[in-house]
């Protein structure tokens, strides 16, 4: 079993290159955008709703309101401050281009664990030799126990090389207004010399060290959350090909069935007539963001229960139980069922 494990990593080295460093370099530029959210442009925005008496959050009330909306889902929900660093560095972990990436890369590898073989005409000769189906199996469970933590570190190398080489987090000064040094102020025959009106009531300055800190070992937390999501998919999918025969069948299955749960997790956000069907999608238990900002572990299931807590239920366990799940499904469907012969 171990030259067919070594077999699989040297089959699929090239394109797990390719998304490590796609994942890593998303991660470092996603530090860049933070840096100019939360450095210059939260700060300018402030600055000149303040100078107009208008408070920043109505600001962004207006921002996202509307179809501002499903932005601000698409962020993390109400709990994501513009102007807090870690925050926004915690999008990075459920930006939809990472979502896909990551859905791209179980869903595509697994479908061909088993359809694809069997599609190429290399499972019969596979299963020729001195190899039980299980081991097969097995195999790939062990690519993924490889490329799972591979793919997760690459992603906290990336936010971890953002903050060495563009780091720290710093606001940039609003500029300030040329204000004239006096004002004449005539009322009739009264006549009042008001000198540098604009140094009479200065803005408080806002200590902002706590909201732009970043600290790179709390995203380390979410990489169990990533991993899970990985393995949840790359179960499922490979309990469709042990039962499929053709790769492209099972992945255009996949991928429907994959793409029906993120719709539902995001619109039943919005819409309350689809927020009862969230909790049966995966993508409801991948919330790295609040591991990261909260270490909380847990969902409450509150869609079921009118918005109420109904039970705290482990992300971990119900990640990690699909996929164990999906694996157990294919071991025992392609250890009973018949090969067919290559067309």
């Amino acid at each position: 079993m171990i030259v067919l494990i070594r077999k699989l990593l040297r089959d699929i080295r090239l394109p797990l290159t390719i998304v490590c460093v796609l994942l890593a370099a998303f991660q470092c530029l996603w530090f860049k955008v933070t840096q100019r959210i939360c450095g210059e442009l939260v700060p300018l925005i402030t600055g000149l709703s303040r100078r107009g008496g208008v408070d920043s959050s109505m600001v962004q009330n207006v921002l996202f309101g509307g179809p501002g909306k499903i932005l601000r889902t698409l962020m993390g929900g109400e709990r994501i401050e513009l102007d807090n660093a870690m925050d926004m560095l915690s999008i990075g972990f459920v930006h939809p281009l990472v979502q896909t990436i990551l859905c791209v890369w179980a869903i595509g590898r697994a479908a061909g664990a088993v359809a694809g073989e069997l599609d190429r005409g290399t499972l019969e000769l596979l299963m020729a030799q001195p190899l039980a189906r299980y081991r097969f199996v097995l195999a790939h469970l062990c690519v993924d126990a490889v490329t799972i933590p591979l793919l997760c570190f690459s992603m906290w190398g990336g936010a971890a090389l953002g903050n060495a080489m563009m780091g720290p987090i710093e606001v940039h000064d609003l500029p300030q207004p040329q204000q004239k040094s006096a004002y004449l102020l005539e009322w009739g025959s009264l006549k009042v010399r008001l000198e540098n009106p604009g140094l009479l009531a200065p803005s408080p300055a806002n200590d902002t060290s706590d909201r732009l800190a970043v600290r790179p070992l709390a995203f380390g937390r979410a990489l169990f959350v990533v991993g899970g999501l990985l393995f949840a998919l790359s179960g499922a999918t490979i309990a469709l090909s042990a039962a499929g025969r053709f790769r492209w069948r099972v992945l255009g299955v996949a991928v429907l069935v994959a793409l029906v749960q993120f719709l539902i997790n995001v619109i039943g956000q919005m819409w309350d007539a689809l927020e009862c069907l969230r909790p049966l999608t995966i993508f409801y238990y991948y919330q790295p963001q609040q591991v990261i900002l909260g270490s909380n572990w847990t969902v409450a299931l509150g869609e079921w229960n009118g918005g109420q807590p109904l039970s705290r239920l482990p992300m971990l366990a119900v990640l990690y139980g699909v996929g164990a799940l999906g694996y157990g499904i294919a071991l025992w469907t392609f250890c009973r069922r018949d090969l067919p012969s290559p067309l």
